[in-house]
């Protein structure tokens, strides 16, 4: 059998990349420079989408950390998809000769180009967004300096814009709010999270319809009645205090204001009786 000679020995370990069609970057042999030497020189597409899959853990690194800060419905992959499009850009876009990291040039590459998807998945135009920052910065910068919450016109004189303005950029920062059915609603001890869909009554604010009538009402009833008969009346049904507390207030003593309440509570079911044919 035929030896191998020393020099073809030395051939078949040299280190300088294989072919297009055969080159791996998972050969941790071959320094990832002569991978980007060969390519810059060739313009191969197998050496960029090996270089492609050599740097997607910046992608998913860089995805799922912003990932953090946003809302639920926003999907990772998606955020992904849009960083290997920065990737594929940094790496055709990339000039070996400035002496900087890819890593370091790439990763704000990706960065923009996840902003610029999620720029695209917002339907409020940016120009708004812009100036809903600019008012809270001036809000929260004012609290600061305060410790209490600002006015309009000291708002106004920190943006150095007349009232005029100011209404403008305030109505343009208040844009209405678009809330995924999908999002979660609070988190539970089973796998399945509560989301918004499975929530549809929202029973943090106030009906209106029934504030309404409850004002209506504290008219109605209060209409006729003297100072003191009023405060009774309010501080009785709607402050849900007792007699004596009421007493307190009004320097009043407790039998006296139950007597007067009596009294008024006695001349409004007259009333309601007399217009009850109103109905």
């Amino acid at each position: 059998m035929p030896k191998t000679t020393t020099r073809s020995k030395a051939k078949s370990n040299t280190a300088k990349p294989k072919s297009t069609a055969t080159l791996s970057l998972v050969d941790q042999d071959v320094p990832i420079e002569e991978f980007w030497l060969e390519y810059k020189k060739t313009g191969s597409k197998a050496l960029r989408n090996g270089l492609i899959e050599y740097y997607l853990d910046i992608v998913k690194y860089t995805a799922e950390r912003m990932h953090m800060r946003l809302p639920g419905e926003v999907d990772v992959e998606d955020l992904m998809s849009a960083g290997l499009f920065g990737l594929m850009d940094a790496i055709d876009a990339f000039d070996l000769e400035r002496g900087v990291k890819f890593e370091t040039y790439c990763a704000q590459r990706i960065r923009g180009a996840i902003f610029d998807e999620l720029r695209a998945m917002d339907w409020v135009p940016r120009l708004v967004r812009s100036r809903t920052a600019k008012v809270d910065r001036a809000r929260k910068a004012l609290e600061m300096e305060l410790g209490r919450k600002p006015t309009d016109a000291e708002i106004s004189r920190r943006l150095s814009v007349n009232e005029s303005e100011y209404q403008k950029l305030s109505k343009d920062s208040k844009p209405i709010g678009v809330v995924s059915l999908n999002r979660k609603w609070f988190e539970t001890d089973s796998s399945k999270d509560i989301r918004e869909i499975d929530v549809i009554g929202d029973a943090k604010q106030e009906n209106p319809l029934s504030e309404l009538q409850r004002q209506d009402l504290k008219l109605l009833i209060t209409k006729g009645l003297s100072r003191a008969e009023r405060l009774i009346i309010i501080l009785y049904y709607y402050e849900e205090m007792t007699m004596k507390e009421i007493g307190i207030t009004l320097d009043l003593s407790e039998s006296r204001v139950s007597q007067m309440h009596s009294s008024i509570l006695a001349r409004l079911k007259a009333q309601m009786q007399h217009r009850a044919k109103e109905f």
